[in-house]
């Protein structure tokens, strides 16, 4: 198999799916097909951040500490950063509405296991049984909008992909002030209770609305000639994919979130490094890589990364722009309240213009036509925000604070909408979902680093020394980031394909020059 390099606007070559410019229609994408998916992508974020204002009241219920509290968060993003490669393995393989579907009953069941959670352990199993259930919702998403593109012949337009990171965004922003509101009106167990309502309406909309696996999707106002025109290339896609469902590699996805998860109870306290942990992480590592190059079908595909450095750049920049944003998220507001006597509601005000910056930069992103533009930015404000960081002190102007929090927003937006369009135009058309996954993970990863970072450089409390600890890594990182960018010849504009090419070429009869044929 050959992969070849990226289109940088996600224009591909005459013959492929043409992806969509920003001012063209949305025609196959319309609300009953999103609905559900949106309806699906909120719930990790939204659990991820909502149990957050709920901790203490928890602690106070089971006679727990504050360390032990801490692994309802880290079971989550463990089990996630997991599940999300694994469920979009499964949606390329089994079907992704089978796979959306399966995970939303998946949330139903941890939702109810956690409201009636008798033992605090048991609150850690329902957390992480809600890692892998709701980790399901995005891979499967991108797949769905991959084989929806190739049912009405054209690429999926950027807003679509722009709604879904708003999506995470948005619910991940409201979460601590919505986990807040359910145990204060109602308990703490209302924050595990709410996914039942939601996982009820996300799986009745997603059984009403969207297409069953290998058959055509929900919009029936496609033209017959382009009907006409697709149906050969989506008997052929459901062809291939009844010939994988096979090909699981339950080893490869065993021996991977073996390796990850050594790995990340490494990376969970690096103030105190358990540095035994690195050679079972090393002997893993190692019995993953012989593994998945010897398999016909491996889980991880090296062979193909190896050949598509920019999927791996793509990673790669993900996971160092959401460690600088994760920093922030956590360290900043912790500043606010111990290094600057901040409360904890005066904090999250002054964190809200963050997130109202990284909403709007999400509709922008989602609305720009080309890929490099917004990464660059985004490393750029992601560079000057810790630089003006660095400046910060505990008696610095409200208004100065204020700036600090709207330049990680903005790049919270860019970054997503930016790296997700480039994942869109690289991945394999067969490996959507898993490689949607795998940019999930390289988040979770630079979450859980950012979580280590802050422990590392506050140590007992969030300092002005510790900030701007956090600060000269984040301009680091920033600097590194544009370089990336900048060095990333995939992200240049191609020129348009001619209409007159479009017209006459079969859209699913070649592979778009990003994706691996196998």
């Amino acid at each position: 198999m050959r992969a070849e390099g990226a289109a940088a606007d996600g224009r591909n070559s005459p013959g492929a799916v043409r992806a969509a410019a920003p001012g063209d229609g949305e025609r196959g994408f319309g609300a009953r097909l999103m609905t559900p998916l949106l309806l699906g992508s909120v719930l990790n974020p939204v659990n991820s951040t909502m149990i957050a204002t709920s901790l203490v009241a928890i602690a106070r219920d089971f006679h727990v500490g504050a360390a032990d509290t801490a692994w309802l968060i880290s079971a989550m993003y463990l089990a996630s950063a997991v599940a999300q490669p694994a469920m979009g393995r499964l949606a390329d393989r089994l079907g992704p509405r089978r796979v959306f579907v399966a995970g939303l009953v998946t949330v139903l069941a941890a939702g109810l296991l956690g409201t009636l959670a008798p033992a605090f352990t048991l609150l850690i199993v329902s957390r992480v049984v809600l890692g892998v259930g709701t980790s399901a919702a995005y891979p499967a998403a991108m797949a769905i909008l991959r084989t929806e593109a190739e049912r009405v012949g054209r690429g999926t337009p950027r807003a679509v992909l722009g709604r879904l990171s708003l999506a995470a965004l948005g619910s991940a922003a409201v979460g601590p002030a919505l986990g807040g509101l359910l145990a204060a009106t109602t308990g703490w167990r209302a924050v595990f209770a709410v996914n039942v309502p939601l996982a009820l309406v996300a799986l009745a909309c997603a059984l009403a609305w969207l297409p069953a696996d290998g058959r055509a999707g929900p919009d029936r106002t496609a033209d017959r000639g382009t009907a006409r025109t697709t149906a050969h290339g989506t008997a052929r896609t459901t062809a291939r994919a009844a010939d994988r469902t096979g090909s699981l590699d339950p080893l490869g996805i065993a021996l991977f979130a073996a390796t990850l998860t050594v790995a990340m109870f490494f990376l969970l306290d690096l103030a105190h490094p358990r540095w035994l942990l690195l050679a079972p992480a090393a002997a893993l590592a190692a019995v993953l890589t012989w593994w998945q190059l010897r398999h016909p079908e491996p889980f991880l595909d090296l062979r193909m990364l190896a050949r598509n450095g920019a999927l791996l750049l793509t990673y790669l920049r993900h996971g160092l722009a959401y460690l600088v944003i994760y920093c922030v998220l956590y360290g900043y507001s912790q500043w606010l309240e111990e290094g600057h006597g901040y409360s904890a509601f005066h904090a999250g005000l002054i964190m809200l213009p963050m997130s109202g910056a990284a909403a709007v930069c999400s509709l922008a992103g989602a609305r720009t036509k080309g890929i490099r533009a917004p990464l660059t930015a985004a490393a750029a404000c992601l560079a000057v925000g810790s630089g003006v960081c660095l400046l910060l002190s505990g008696g610095t102007p409200l208004a100065a604070l204020l700036l600090a929090g709207v330049l990680f927003g903005i790049p919270q937006g860019l970054a997503a909408t930016g790296n997700q369009a480039a994942l869109y135009a690289q991945a394999p058309a067969d490996g959507i979902g898993a490689a949607a996954g795998f940019q999930r993970t390289a988040q979770y990863l630079g979450a859980i680093t950012a979580s280590s970072l802050i422990g590392l450089l506050y140590g007992q409390r969030a300092t002005d020394a510790g900030l701007h600890g956090i600060a000269v890594v984040g301009l680091g990182l920033g600097v590194l980031l544009l370089v990336l960018t900048a060095a990333d010849r995939t992200l240049r504009p191609r020129a348009p394909v001619p209409a007159q090419v479009r017209a006459t070429a079969h859209p699913t009869e070649s592979t778009p020059p990003t994706h691996t044929r196998h």
